[in-house]
Formats: C-alpha cells, structure tokens, sequence
C-alpha cells in the first residue's frame, strides 16, 4: 500500500496561522513545538498520511542538516544554504508518482513549483480548517465514547467486568 504524504512548510505556517503567529513573538521554540505538537495530532488521527514538517536551517552557519522522528511525525531542519521550499520541491520531485502528496504552504511561487511535480498545494488556511475539524471530530468522539448509557454502574462496563460483577451480586464468587 502507496502512503500518502504532507509535506508542511513550518515557519510558513508558524507565520501564517495567527495563535502560533503570537506565540512566535514569544518565543520561536515554542511555537515550532506547537506546531509539531499540532502536526502529531493530526497524523494521529490521519494515520495513513506521512507527515514531514520541515524548517529552514539555511541561515544557520555550518548547519549540516538535522532529519528526527518526533512522536509520529518527521522533523527537518534543512541544512546551510538550502531553505524549506528547495527541500520540499527535492522530497516532492523523489518520491514515487503513484503516491498523493500535499504540501501545506501560503508561498504563492512554492505551489505552482510542487503542483508542476505533481503534488497537490495546501495552503496555511486550508491545513487550519482540516486540522481544527479533525480536533472537533476526535472531541465529539470522545464526548460519545464518555457519555454513560444510564447511570447504573453495570450498564457502564464492558461484557467480563458485567459477568463478575453479576456473580459477586449473586455470591458465587
């Protein structure tokens, strides 16, 4: 099975999206830790997707690189001279044609690069309203799986926790 892929550009996003925006002025760290915090989520939930968030490290003097796993979800700090959008159109233009990639980004110029390479453009907007629906999915899951049937402990519990609870009641234990 082909895994599909999103390829998010991060300060783009950090820049884009206005609660990260706010907390940038903070402080960057946080912010990136936000977002990646954010992403896993999001592929938590999307588990067929492959999620690459990637930062520019290109100002960064001697910078080599850095590619981690953080949680569920890939970390790239792009190496000296080469800025997210190099590595993002390089990672869309290697990966084979039958997988579905997107590419989370608001740079007018980076879409029209990725779109010529096949993957599909998102921008900071579109990746905003599909994470916030996906939290409110998994909230409205959670609410349901949390609502009790009645409020009888035995309606409450799975099968074997009712069938030892009911021969307690009885004495058989």
């Amino acid at each position: 099975m082909n895994r599909d892929f999103l390829l998010v550009d991060g300060y783009n996003i950090i820049h884009a999206w206005d609660d990260l925006s706010e907390l940038c002025e903070v402080s960057l760290e946080s912010a990136r830790q936000k977002l990646m915090d954010i992403m896993s989520n999001y592929q938590g939930y999307k588990s067929h997707i492959t999620v690459i968030v990637v930062f520019d490290g290109y100002l960064v003097k001697g910078n080599v690189g850095t590619i981690y796993e953080y949680n569920n979800i890939y970390v790239v700090f792009t190496k000296e001279a080469e800025t997210a959008d190099h590595y993002i159109e390089k990672t869309v233009h290697s990966l084979p044609r039958e997988c579905k990639v997107r590419v989370a980004t608001s740079d007018g110029l980076e879409q029209l690069i990725i779109l010529g390479h096949g993957a599909v453009r998102m921008s900071a907007r579109e990746l905003k309203n599909e994470v916030n629906s996906i939290n409110n999915q998994i909230r409205e899951t959670f609410i349901q799986n949390k609502t009790p049937k009645s409020n009888r402990l035995m309606d409450n519990r799975d099968e074997k926790t009712r069938n030892i609870l009911e021969q307690m009641r009885r004495m058989k234990m």
